[in-house]
């Protein structure tokens, strides 16, 4: 596994372009000899800021959508058209950029008409199968929860599966599909996005490698990276910290 890098910027505006310049080098480069992207998404204010900006800089890039197989970490086990979803706001932003190919586009199982999310999950791991992701996309909440995978929940117990249905979640949607702790440690590079001083104190103890948060014991196995805004870092030695 990686060891952590963080990247401090001076606010959400300044994570939000510096992050989607940096997607879009790396996608860049990816493919850079043909081969195909794969990058797993996350939801929130944070991240859909990010898809926005890096849906600006795609119309003068060498980035081939066609080239591009999307995944998700996490996804509330809702209605396909609830606004709750994950999927549906970041598939909107994103097809006023540029052409989503459906055979390279992998959102999770909606709640529409299925038995249960452990059921969705089972399907989703299915079409995962044995993929490891390029960059995989990862938010932190305040309780140092990732993904779904939350502390002190049966979600954060060690499984073989690669995705798992999490019921009675602390926050709600209470149904939710997850990729695990393991599956998401299997993509070469993981990148934190984390901004506000809600977190701060959460950033400060995954960084500092406690155990009990799901966000820290999720690595990379080329590189990961926490990027952070200066709220969410204000509780950070400035020395745990580099460009």
């Amino acid at each position: 596994m990686s060891r952590p890098q963080v990247v401090r910027h001076a606010d959400r505006d300044e994570l939000a372009d510096t992050t989607a310049r940096r997607l879009l080098a790396t996608l860049t480069e990816l493919q850079r000899d043909g081969r195909v992207a794969h990058l797993c998404l996350t939801g929130g204010r944070i991240a859909n800021q990010i898809y926005s900006r890096l849906g600006e800089l795609l119309a003068d890039s060498e980035v081939d959508s066609s080239r591009l197989e999307l995944w998700w970490g996490d996804e509330r086990f809702v209605p396909t058209d609830d606004p709750e979803r994950n999927a549906g706001p970041t598939l909107a932003l994103l097809a006023r950029y540029f052409q989503l190919d459906p055979a390279r586009t992998h959102p999770m199982p909606s709640a529409d008409g299925v038995v249960d999310a452990s059921a969705s999950a089972a399907t989703y791991a299915k079409e995962l199968d044995d993929t490891r992701f390029d960059v995989c996309l990862l938010g932190m909440g305040p309780d140092g929860h990732v993904a779904s995978i939350f502390p002190d929940h049966a979600s954060a117990e060690p499984t073989t599966q690669s995705v798992i249905g999490v019921s009675d979640a602390p926050k709600p949607p209470s149904e939710r599909i997850s990729l695990t702790l393991a599956a998401l440690s299997r993509s070469r590079q993981v990148w934190f996005l984390v901004s506000g001083a809600e977190k701060g104190d959460s950033l400060a103890r995954a960084l500092g490698g406690d155990p009990e948060l799901p966000a820290s014991r999720v690595q990379g196995t080329e590189r990961t990276l926490w990027l952070v805004d200066q709220d969410a870092a204000g509780k950070l030695p400035y020395f745990e910290c580099s460009a």
